[in-house]
């Protein structure tokens, strides 16, 4: 599960704009727009998806969801 919230967070996190977030995933600025006005779970492509998350873990952030759903930066 990954939220719209979530992703905002971690840009912010990571002070990316959403165009930062497009270019490391290699997703489109339309798409990374799309995505983030949603509210809640995203609904889009399994290779969205993951494409998103790997772009936002590749550069230290962690989803949390034990119970509480967030982000944070993983430690060095």
């Amino acid at each position: 599960m990954l939220t719209a919230e979530q992703i905002k967070a971690a840009r912010a996190l990571l002070s990316w704009g959403q165009r930062e977030l497009a270019e490391a995933s290699g997703l489109s600025l339309p798409t990374i727009k799309r995505v983030e006005a949603a509210r809640g779970t995203i609904r889009s492509t399994p290779a969205t998806i993951i494409a998103i998350r790997k772009a936002l873990e590749g550069a230290g952030i962690e989803f949390i969801q034990n119970g509480v759903v967030g982000v944070t930066r993983k430690r060095s």
